[in-house]
């Protein structure tokens, strides 16, 4: 099903919470809940939910008056690939848009070329890289698909 039948056929709905984070989601985009921990209660947190479930998560993280930078984004696995990350993306980007910022950032690993790209195709551009991200904010080791995450690269959006 594409995202225009989702959301012709299905009670989508965007709210935003204070407590109650759905971790099971957030944890698929990042490794660990001390990891989540260290930025959730500084962030606006929105869950998106087919009529009572929770299917999406964004963390937006307020740097200055001029950047926002999501912290996580994450699709329940059984929705993935059907347009609801893109949709999530373009209702926060107006999100961000109307409350006066310039610009939303996004960190992914830059090996993982399959984030990256979906990025891209939603507006997204590369701009930086953190060096060592990775091995300087977790204790263990990330491997994915076998490779060890080591940098992050940073992609933009402007308003």
């Amino acid at each position: 099903m594409d995202i225009n039948n989702l959301l012709k056929n299905e009670n989508l709905q965007l709210e935003q919470r204070n407590q109650n984070f759905p971790y099971s989601l957030l944890l698929l985009a990042d490794e660990t809940i001390e990891a989540i921990d260290k930025y959730i209660h500084k962030s606006e947190v929105y869950v998106l939910k087919k009529d009572k479930e929770e299917i999406a998560v964004v963390c937006l993280y307020y740097i200055d008056d001029e950047f926002v930078e999501i912290k996580n984004i994450a699709v329940s696995e059984i929705f993935q690939g059907k347009g609801i990350g893109s949709f999530l993306l373009k209702q926060i980007q107006n999100i961000v848009k109307n409350k006066g910022f310039k610009s939303l950032i996004v960190g992914t690993p830059d090996c993982s070329f399959p984030q990256i790209n979906f990025y891209e195709k939603n507006g997204f551009n590369k701009y930086q890289i953190r060096k060592n991200f990775y091995i300087d904010n977790y204790k263990i080791p990330i491997i994915e698909n076998g490779v060890m995450l080591k940098d992050m690269q940073l992609l933009i959006y402007k308003f």
